[in-house]
């Protein structure tokens, strides 16, 4: 019995919930929102995003965060982005990010997952899909 608990105990530990953490906001000036499931948060610094947010900016707003395995984006003016897909594995520091720039700007300084592997990290835009390799990089998408 002992033996149970401690292996379910493991397995729960080690189970990332979908709920999970997966970055923080730095900064937050202007008109900003997250968009999660039906709602729509205002986001201040230290706000902990979660798989499946939406990022939006108005016209005067901006917002720097950064994710969990030391990716940092800046997001600029009139902006929606989606982070669709954020598995980050700290032990092996390895995973798959799959951002999703719907218009606006994004500034990118690419972190452990973009280092783990070709491919763990991509950003599509409503034309392309860019592969990313660690690095830094801006993506425009006009509205």
């Amino acid at each position: 019995m002992k033996r149970a608990l401690l292996i379910l105990s493991g397995v729960l530990l080690a189970a990332q919930p979908a709920w999970a953490e997966i970055a923080r906001i730095k900064r937050a000036t202007g008109v900003t929102s997250i968009e999660r499931g039906a709602g729509r948060l205002t986001p201040s610094p230290g706000f902990q995003l979660q798989p499946g947010d939406v990022l939006v900016t108005g016209k005067d707003g901006q917002l720097s965060l950064t994710f969990i395995d030391d990716t940092r984006f800046s997001v600029g003016p009139n902006s929606r982005i989606a982070v669709d897909q954020f598995d980050y594995n700290r032990t092996t520091q390895a995973g798959a990010f799959v951002t999703r720039v719907d218009r606006g700007s994004l500034a990118v300084v690419s972190g452990q997952i973009a280092k783990s592997k070709r491919d763990a990290m991509k950003v599509r835009t409503p034309t392309s899909l860019l592969g990313v390799r660690g690095t830094r990089f801006i993506v425009e998408v006009p509205k």
